[in-house]
């Protein structure tokens, strides 16, 4: 943000500069043609207030009066405030024959979150005397959404619902973020589409493990004079340390589009078709809840592991008749609400005269949380003697935090029929192949003497006749070329920077390209324009030796249509910058959608690699 407010600031600047240069020349020549004479020069700043709402903007006026600056100060860029210029304006006023000249320029100050902004003071050359403004403070509140959004007066706002305010460790909260957008707000089904497609939980939530967020369906309701359009994200959480723990979510900043004020009615255009708009900044922030985190209290029972919640037990065990060491398959359902992932199934005590394997499970979430459900265990018990009559029952213990209190489940044993194990008997095929292959026939002790030699092999041609030697003397030759070619290579790559940037850059575009197709494939829209506006700075900054980070949509006016880049690719760069920008608020949904923008990226590409530098 900070760099889009520097060069968007610059940008502004150059265009000042040459409204300015005409201006002065007015003056200038106004100033001619006045014989009287004109008041000591000066310069001062000045804010039409200084308090906003974070995400409300103040304007600054910088005014010269009695004199012409050589150049308009350059504001310095403050971090979350964002800058834009609003133009120049020149006036000459006379009173009793006294003529004064006035020049301002008017900038729009738009704090994104709450604070204090200070400008510094400026100085500025006017007629040869080095002025200086006053420092000046602006101060951005923290909108105050409760009490507007009871009225019905918001465009849009975020509400925080926690139903508990005192919770134990290690159980399951589920904390609702809903946000309203106001009926008639041009692109508030966008804007709510894009808060339903987050890839995580916007939530603050320090010493919680978020497990799991998911969206209940969209509602529209009435709060006073308003009618709203609302998007509810429900995420579960659960508190991992005691104590009083904050919960709380980002600040956004969004832009909204209403209709224009003062608008003719058009008899041609009865719905609306090509109604105007005008945009209207907000910044959405919930006020933060304060839950106690209480511990769970002393007298746990033994086979404790920790679970937290509601549950019940059920058990099923086959085959029941089996001789000793048959394997017995044991499933342990545990059915209710809580944090099933987390759930364990303690050693039981009991199974001492079984051979117990490492359980399996599986869940069947019944909510789109997986807050309720079954977990199913899986185990092999394996009897280790006929004796065993029965399979003992299986207990579980956990903290409901309902009740307050230890909770023990307990199943029924299970009637089992053991019979003692028998010894393998062996076929007797099988065994006399086992005689027999147990007792092979002895090898011969001697060996004798050949009397015929056989065939003797016929002779090659010699080695310095071979194909394949005359290469192998070849290689060292072929080795020391390629050192060397190496190492002019890397010369070359040591004393040229452009030329190492730019094959770097040609591989992250290459990587990024694979990168780009794969997040449309999965439709992840916030992966995808995170890579896009990524490789855009990339290769513009390769292109114009300026660092990638310092890349925005300004380098388009500022450098790329004074070198001469063609319009068209122009226009698709402000297309795929304007894009980025608003994936924030209104991302792509599909995956084709999100396809078809990377062969204008691509088409894009070939025109920055044309560029001259």
């Amino acid at each position: 943000m900070e760099n889009g407010s520097t060069l968007a600031g610059c940008l502004a600047r150059n265009r000042s500069r040459h409204r300015l240069g005409f201006g002065l020349a007015i003056v200038s020549a106004l100033a001619g043609l006045i014989p009287s004479a004109a008041p000591a020069a000066s310069f001062t700043a000045s804010l039409d207030r200084d308090t906003v709402v974070a995400g409300e903007s103040a304007v600054l006026t910088l005014t010269f009066e009695g004199g012409q600056p050589k150049s308009f100060p350059a504001l310095p860029s403050i971090p979350n405030l964002q800058i834009a210029d609003h133009g120049t304006s020149q006036n000459i006023s006379g009173v009793n024959g006294r003529w004064t000249s006035t020049i301002s320029e008017t900038l729009e100050l738009t704090p994104v979150q709450p604070g204090d902004y200070v400008i510094p003071a400026l100085k500025a050359d006017v007629d040869g005397q080095l002025l200086t403004s006053r420092a000046l403070t602006l101060k951005a509140v923290k909108p105050e959404a409760s009490a507007s959004a009871q009225s019905g007066e918001q465009l849009a706002f975020l509400r925080m619902l926690v139903p508990k305010k005192e919770v134990y460790l290690g159980e399951a909260i589920q904390v609702q973020l809903q946000l309203y957008i106001r009926d008639g707000v041009a692109n508030g089904d966008g804007i709510l589409r894009g808060f339903e497609g987050l890839g995580s939980s916007p939530l603050k939530a320090d010493g919680f493990s978020i497990l799991k967020a998911a969206y209940a369906q969209r509602q529209r309701t009435a709060i006073g004079a308003g009618i709203y359009d609302v998007a509810t994200l429900v995420t579960l959480l659960s508190p991992v340390k005691t104590g009083p723990l904050t919960i709380d979510s980002i600040n956004t900043s969004l832009i909204l589009q209403v209709p224009a004020t003062n608008q003719r009615r058009d008899n041609f255009d009865p719905f609306g078709m090509f109604q105007r708009f005008q945009e209207k900044r907000a910044v959405l922030a919930t006020d933060a809840e304060t839950v106690t985190v209480l511990p769970l209290p002393p007298g746990a029972p033994a086979n404790f592991n920790g679970a937290v919640g509601s549950y019940h037990l059920a058990l099923t065990a086959g085959p029941t008749n089996v001789a000793a060491g048959d394997p017995i398959t044991v499933r342990i359902q545990l059915s209710g609400s809580g944090v099933l992932d987390s759930l364990a199934l303690p050693e039981q005590t009991a199974w001492h005269d079984f051979k117990v394997s490492s359980p399996t499970y599986k869940i069947e979430p019944a909510d789109p949380l997986g807050a309720t459900g079954t977990k199913t265990f899986e185990t092999v018990v394996v009897p280790q003697s006929p004796d065993i009559r029965d399979l003992p029952p299986v207990s579980f213990s956990y903290f409901d935090s309902t009740k307050r209190s230890y909770e023990t489940l307990t199943g029924s044993s299970i009637a089992l029929s053991i019979r003692p194990g028998g010894a393998a008997v062996v076929p007797a095929g099988a065994a006399a192949n086992r005689a027999v292959s147990d007792n092979p026939p002895p090898s011969p002790d001697l060996v004798y003497i050949k009397q015929r030699l056989g065939e003797v092999a016929p002779f090659g041609p010699p080695l310095v006749q071979q194909p394949w030697f005359l290469a192998l003397q070849g290689t060292p030759v072929f080795a020391w070329l390629s050192v060397m070619v190496w190492r002019k290579r890397s010369d070359r790559l040591a004393n040229n920077p452009r030329l190492r940037r730019q094959r770097r850059v040609a591989q992250i575009l290459r990587d990024g390209l694979m990168d780009l197709r794969k997040a449309a494939a999965e439709n992840n829209p916030d992966e995808f324009f995170a890579a896009l506006f990524r490789l855009l700075q990339e290769q513009l900054g390769e292109r114009l030796d300026l660092p990638a980070s310092a890349i925005t949509e300004a380098v388009i006016e500022e450098h790329l249509r004074p070198s001469g880049v063609p319009e068209p690719a122009l226009s698709a760069l402000h297309e795929l910058f304007q894009t980025c920008n608003l994936a924030r608020y209104a991302p792509v949904k599909t995956s084709q959608e999100l396809a078809a923008m990377i062969p204008k990226f691509e088409a894009v590409l070939r025109e920055l690699r044309d560029l001259k530098r």
